[in-house]
């Protein structure tokens, strides 16, 4: 039997304790997965475990406060594309979405598969695996359920406000009509009960670009959307008396009517103060100055005048989104590519069909140059910051990445286009390859113009061909100013969704690097913005390392912080798990080591045997 004092003894470490003090050289030991003792020179001999800390910084295990993991979770509890970034807390049920509720499969309805589908961009035979494992049917097992996974990170559950409407309404009702007074009644009784059982509170939806992927439904949009001001009132009534929290997306179809929703986080208006976390900050392509309005409003919420407690999420690194074809979450937005995404995912020759309808073609057209070409409001909205559609078309900003001649790839289309147009001027040299004469020589010639050329990829190669686009942050000069603006929180990581399109798991490092560049002083204080901050918004022991705190430790190379970029790091990997392709990021060498519960679960590089063997997070329940 061991003797020791300590299970683990890190040394020599510079710990940031999540207080946004200054950062001190100290010793942490750990036993029995808590925090027992801090201090400096602490006795190597009384552990049995010693960790090398000397040049690192020690901080608590991070917080992903909006990941889409529900999924992963039961497929894979080590939820490793997390951990290995530091992460030791994730979040769940965001967007309306989640299946607390279980499979909720009626007939041939499955609203798990319809839901997330297109809302998060994840393939049906993915989403169908997932399901499968679902044994439970109701919140207070799904949280119990835990308990029995040999856990990586803890977990802590938001109530999906979709799955809510359709567990008491039914798939098909919640999308075609007011619930009735009865059926109200449930959802608060059922919400109120959640909330008792731990849930951190509601979760809704409001962006127009969120469909249905089951027929007949695929041209409405999820649940949530459906609710009335009057019923979300209702049911934020219960989150507030919990002190609870509304975890929502802007409703930017209206924006009056968006910021009308805004003012139910506020004490003045409706009692007591509501916590809100909202979608999103970041400084957008084509709306550089949209995020100061959110923050504005925030402000005006958060005022002494009507005592509101929101803040908006913010990404620590560039919005890099992927696109198979067509297929990508920001061409939802667009009513003739939301068609497109709404056939099947193996669906070629419906898709091929609509592109080759010449009223397709010219719905299309008109939406590819919506705000981008001609004398009208639109195009002069778009000129002053404030355009109707946030989807970029510019053919200078979309990148190839998997291209269908290699020489493409990290080419922009507008320099394929150019070349394209030579070409067929007759300048045959422009073709650097046999493959790339047969792909130039395939396009109509004439091809007049940039929506043209998309069109003949999307008919010639269907969502064979990859590319991407940076929606914001592209520069990264205002994404520190708002990760630590007050009225803002890090953490729009979407980790688990968008399976093919993103992949912010590391958005936590990047804003530590941020920091980083900044000093001292701004690495303690976003510290503090990744853990002890919506550690207690949310209502959850974690994010500290107080004597008797769960240990959750992650430790940093700062060396290697300093010239990672997560750009560089970014890649397309068959994930055997889902047996599909998912983006993921590498930042090996930056975490050098991780612990959950006082266990090592990740270090050099490497994921050690005790993670997905023995249970360590657990499920988190608000307090």
């Amino acid at each position: 039997m061991s003797t020791s004092t300590w299970d683990t003894l890190i040394t020599d470490a510079l710990v940031f304790d999540g207080r946004g003090g200054a950062p001190q050289h100290l010793d942490i030991a750990i036993k029995d997965g808590r925090i027992a003792a801090r201090g400096s020179a602490l006795p190597r001999g009384e552990a049995s475990r010693v960790i090398d800390g000397s040049g690192q910084w020690l901080m608590p295990g991070l917080l992903d406060i909006h990941t889409h993991l529900d999924l992963e979770v039961d497929l894979d509890p080590r939820l490793e594309e997390v951990v290995r970034h530091g992460t030791t807390t994730v979040l769940v049920g965001n967007c309306s979405l989640g299946t607390c509720f279980g499979q909720q499969v009626e007939g041939e309805q499955n609203p798990i598969v319809d839901c997330f589908t297109r809302v998060e961009n994840i393939p049906k035979k993915v989403l169908s695996k997932c399901v499968e494992t679902i044994t439970w049917d109701n919140t207070g097992d799904y949280m119990d359920h835990f308990d029995k996974l040999p856990l990586g990170p803890n977990i802590g559950a938001f109530v999906p406000h979709s799955m809510l409407r359709v567990e008491v309404m039914g798939l098909k009702d919640s999308i075609s009509r007011e619930p009735t007074e009865t059926e109200l009644r449930e959802m608060e009784r059922l919400l109120d009960q959640a909330m008792t059982q731990g849930y951190l509170g509601l979760s809704t939806d409001g962006l127009p670009f969120h469909y249905l992927a089951n027929a007949p439904h695929t041209d409405q949009r999820i649940p949530t959307q459906f609710a009335s001001f009057g019923e979300l009132k209702r049911l934020l009534r219960v989150v507030r008396r919990h002190d609870r929290v509304w975890q929502t997306t802007p409703i930017i179809e209206n924006r009056i009517k968006g910021l009308l929703y805004f003012f139910l986080s506020s004490g003045r208006l409706f009692g007591s103060p509501l916590k809100t976390s909202a979608l999103s900050v970041m400084q957008f392509v084509l709306a550089p100055k949209a995020s100061n309005a959110f923050l504005g409003v925030a402000g005006l919420v958060n005022s002494a005048l009507l005592q509101g407690r929101i803040h908006f999420q913010a990404l620590g690194t560039n919005f890099r989104i992927w696109a198979d074809g067509i297929v990508s979450p920001i061409f939802e937005e667009l009513d003739s590519t939301c068609k497109l995404i709404a056939r099947e995912y193996d669906d070629v020759a419906g898709r091929r069909a609509l592109l080759n309808d010449p009223a397709f073609v010219e719905e299309f057209r008109r939406d590819w140059f919506h705000g981008r070409k001609g004398r009208n409001l639109a195009t002069f909205k778009a000129k002053m910051g404030l355009p109707d559609k946030v989807v970029i078309r510019d053919p200078e900003l979309m990148i190839f990445d998997g291209a269908p001649v290699p020489e493409w790839d990290g080419e922009s289309m507008q320099q394929v286009f150019e070349r394209l147009q030579r070409f067929q001027r007759g300048q045959t040299g422009e073709a650097r390859s046999e493959k790339e004469r047969e792909a130039l020589a395939a396009f109509p010639n004439p091809t007049a113009d940039d929506a043209d050329f998309m069109l003949h990829l999307l008919r010639e190669y269907d969502k064979s061909f990859r590319w991407y686009v940076d929606v914001g942050n592209t520069d990264k000069q205002a994404t520190l100013g708002y990760l630590l603006h007050p009225n803002a929180m890090p953490g729009f990581n979407d980790s688990g969704a968008h399976i093919t399109n993103m992949a912010f798991f590391d958005a936590n490092l990047m804003s530590l690097k941020l920091a980083q560049a900044e000093g001292m002083e701004t690495v303690a204080r976003m510290v503090k913005r990744l853990t002890r901050d919506p550690a207690e918004f949310f209502g959850l022991d974690v994010g500290s390392l107080e004597i008797g705190a769960q240990a959750d430790v992650t430790l940093v190379d700062p060396e290697v912080l300093k010239g990672w970029d997560t750009n560089e790091h970014r890649a397309f990997i068959h994930r055997e798990l889902f047996d599909h392709k998912q983006m993921v990021n590498r930042s090996d060498g930056v975490v050098t080591h991780v612990l959950i519960n006082g266990e090592p679960v990740w270090q050099q590089g490497e994921f050690t045997e005790v993670l997905g063997n023995r249970s360590l997070g657990r499920a988190l329940r608000a307090a």
